[in-house]
C-alpha cells in the first residue's frame, strides 16, 4: 500500500525533472540561435570579421544571488564536512565549485570571500562557528564539536 504513494512521488518527480530539462534545452536553443543571428548581423557590417575570435564574457551572478539564509546554511554545510579548520577563501572556493562557477575570476573570488566573511561573522556572533588566527590575514573557521 504505502509503495504507491512512493511510486507516486518518484513519477511526480522525474516528470517534474524532465520537463525543467526540456526547459533548459529550449533555452539552450534559443540562445543558439540567437547567437548565430548576432553573428550574421557582425558579418553584414564586417564580412571579414572572425566571430569565433571573441570571448566569451565570465558569467557574473547577479548581487544577490543567494536567498535569505542560503549563504549560511552553505558556509555551515561546508564547515561541517571539512576535516579540519578552513579560511574564508577556502569555503568561498568550495561555494564557486559547488555553483559552477570560474574559481579563477578574482574579482568574482574576492567578492565571494566579502559574502563568506559577513556570513562567517554572523554565525560566530550566534555561537554556531568559532575562529582563530589563521595563514597571514585569514581566519580560520570551525564548527564546535
Amino acid at each position: 500500500m504505502a509503495e504507491q504513494y512512493v511510486i507516486a512521488g518518484l513519477i511526480r518527480k522525474r516528470a517534474e525533472l524532465a520537463g525543467k530539462i526540456e526547459h533548459a534545452y529550449a533555452e539552450l536553443r534559443q540562445m543558439v540561435a540567437d547567437l548565430e543571428t548576432t553573428d550574421a548581423a557582425i558579418a553584414i557590417f564586417d564580412p571579414d570579421f572572425k566571430a569565433e575570435t571573441i570571448r566569451p564574457r565570465a558569467f557574473r551572478p547577479p548581487r544577490d544571488w543567494a536567498n535569505r539564509g542560503e549563504m549560511a546554511r552553505m558556509v555551515l554545510s561546508i564547515l561541517r564536512q571539512a576535516e579540519e579548520p578552513l579560511t574564508s577563501r577556502d569555503i568561498a572556493l568550495e561555494m564557486l565549485a559547488s555553483r559552477a562557477l570560474d574559481p579563477e575570476d578574482q574579482k568574482l573570488l574576492r567578492l565571494m570571500v566579502k559574502r563568506v566573511g559577513v556570513a562567517l561573522r554572523h554565525q560566530r556572533d550566534c555561537g554556531r562557528v568559532q575562529s582563530d588566527q589563521g595563514p597571514g590575514q585569514y581566519m580560520i573557521w570551525r564548527v564546535p564539536k
